[in-house]
């Protein structure tokens, strides 16, 4: 049994189509097989064809999996391509309006800026492997396979082009669709290395023609490479980790020294406050003055053991805490008067004092199990080899005396200063209108800067970076951070990790497969919790159907 297609020619030479249900028949008088018309549809341009479909789908109901996929033997699977994740990429980029302010009038420079974008975010590699691999055979993303390779180095340079209108525009709108507070603007920097032995010491001419000062510079590594050239990074951020800004500067410039170029870029951004929030390696009298100047506000971190007025005036000075949260007590200090008055909050957090007596607790144990197994020196010697591991071991020094005959004994001074400091830090600000515990909570946020440097190092994988030009260079950190702004709003949206919800939109692929004389390319079911999630993202349903064109083989 089968539908039978009929076609009737009126004499306007006009072709009227008939569907009928029909069933072959052997006819004994004919000696062949002979339709037999089993039920009239009626002519198929009056046809209700949801009907059809609604019968269709009530027979193959009847049928399981394989006995479904035997009914129609002319399927054939061609492929199949990730698509959920570019999918809500694509959407978030559109909804930023970054498609309108990177747009080219004869360049389809903006999608090549996406393409990259999105390559950092899903499978983060070099622009070559973006362009020859991943557009064309790992993800389906049909302009992508339009462009050609010069096409993603071009828009890099287009990109770097519009780099402050593109940034303040990405800022205000993002503002504006997460109704983000940006009271306080939080900025810190990091250092990126290079795979190379030397400094670039020439001038490149960028594509605009103007001489750009090399960038890959020895300087002070944050990361322990202080061996090879590098450049300092940039990153201004909200209180939600939504990046504000970025910049990059030579690998030899000091931190403090950025602050200036970081305030003159921000004015006119309609913000609260810029405060530099820094670790315990930037406090110094001269940077505290220097971050100062022309208004300037900071939070820093202060030593705790280097024996200046933090050890002897603010650690000691007696007070009651004040509860900030479950895990947090806050006290304020001040010492000096006037315009040397030094204002510091010292923080206590109760739940990491006591992990950090439970891990001293266990060195101390297997300090003690080393003393008691520790044997005499040779003869002519003041102590064994054994003893100048232990003095030179950073994990046990710390808690180890020598007496005058050179035996070893465990410092119960030691650990008694270092039990007064559980839990605590110490942070100072210049800043009157901010209380202790927004100083306190100030100086936590920057936790969400350097959540922010290790989503780019390691999710985005920022380096190792294959550019040597400054401008290319420039425009490969914009990507990052672009990739970035994506992840994060998606990740506040969504209220889950960037990875975790990537998961759950790979289950979204784009299916191509060809039946009878037909190519189709169709998008897989959306399952019910990835439904939900693209709710929460504000990204509609992908579409069905991508493309019907004539089988290959037709």
């Amino acid at each position: 049994m089968y539908l039978r297609e009929t076609r009737r020619r009126n004499r306007d030479r006009s072709v009227v189509r008939y569907y009928q249900l029909a069933e072959n028949e052997w006819d004994a008088q004919k000696g062949c097989a002979v339709a037999r018309v089993v039920y009239n549809f009626g002519r198929a341009d009056q046809l209700d064809r949801d009907k059809l479909k609604r019968l269709a789908k009530s027979i193959l109901r009847l049928f399981s999996g394989e006995e479904a996929l035997a009914a129609e033997p002319d399927v054939r699977i061609i492929d199949a391509w990730p698509y959920g994740g570019v999918y809500v990429l694509d959407a978030l980029w559109r909804e930023l309006g970054l498609d309108q302010v990177l747009r080219h009038p004869r360049h389809p420079f903006e999608r090549a800026l996406f393409s990259m974008t999105a390559n950092r975010a899903l499978e983060p590699y070099s622009k070559l492997y973006c362009h020859e691999q991943w557009l064309r055979e790992e993800v389906f993303l049909p302009e992508g396979r339009a462009l050609e390779l010069h096409h993603l180095y071009r828009a890099m340079d287009f990109l770097l082009g519009r780099d402050e209108e593109t940034q303040k525009a990405v800022y205000f709108k993002t503002v504006d669709l997460m109704n983000a507070d940006v009271d306080l603007i939080f900025y810190d920097t990091t250092s990126l290395h290079f795979e190379v032995d030397e400094e670039d010491e020439v001038a490149v001419k960028g594509p605009d023609g103007k001489h750009r000062a090399p960038v890959r510079k020895r300087g002070h590594s944050k990361n322990g490479r202080g061996d090879a050239p590098q450049i300092v990074v940039g990153l201004a951020v909200t209180r939600d980790g939504l990046p504000v800004r970025s910049w990059v500067f030579p690998g030899d410039t000091n931190d403090v020294t950025t602050v200036e170029k970081v305030k003159a870029d921000l004015k006119g951004w309609k913000l609260g406050r810029c405060v530099f929030v820094g670790d315990a390696g930037m406090n110094s009298a001269e940077n505290r003055r220097t971050l100062a100047l022309g208004g300037g506000k900071y939070i820093l971190a202060s030593r705790m053991r280097a024996g200046d007025e933090v050890t002897k005036q603010v650690l000691t000075r007696a007070g009651r805490y004040q509860v900030v949260a479950g895990n947090l007590r806050v006290k304020e200090v001040s010492v000096g008067d006037g315009e040397r008055r030094q204002r510091y909050a010292v923080c206590h957090n109760p739940e990491e004092a006591s992990r950090q007596k439970r891990h001293r607790d266990k060195v101390l144990e297997l300090v003690g199990a080393e003393l008691a197994t520790l044997q005499a020196p040779a003869a002519g010697e003041k102590h064994s080899k054994r003893t100048c591991e232990l003095l030179a071991s950073e994990r046990f020094s710390r808690y180890l005396r020598q007496t005058k005959r050179g035996a070893l004994r465990i410092d119960r001074a030691a650990v008694r200063r270092e039990a007064k400091m559980d839990g605590k830090w110490v942070v100072t600000s210049n800043d009157d209108t901010l209380s202790a515990e927004d100083l306190a909570l100030g100086y936590k946020q920057l936790m969400r800067v350097e959540a922010c440097w290790r989503q780019m190092k390691s999710g985005l994988r920022m380096r190792p970076v294959y550019h040597w030009t400054p401008h290319r260079i420039r425009a490969h950190v914009m990507l990052c951070v672009l990739g970035l702004l994506l992840e994060r709003v998606a990740e506040i949206r969504a209220g889950d990790t960037w990875r975790n919800i990537v998961a759950q939109l790979d289950t979204i692929k784009v299916v191509e497969y060809e039946r009878g004389e037909a190519s189709v390319r169709q998008t897989t079911e959306v399952r019910a919790d990835v439904a939900a999630l693209l709710k929460k993202l504000g990204v509609p349903a992908p579409p069905r159907l991508h493309r019907v064109a004539a089988a290959r083989s037709a």
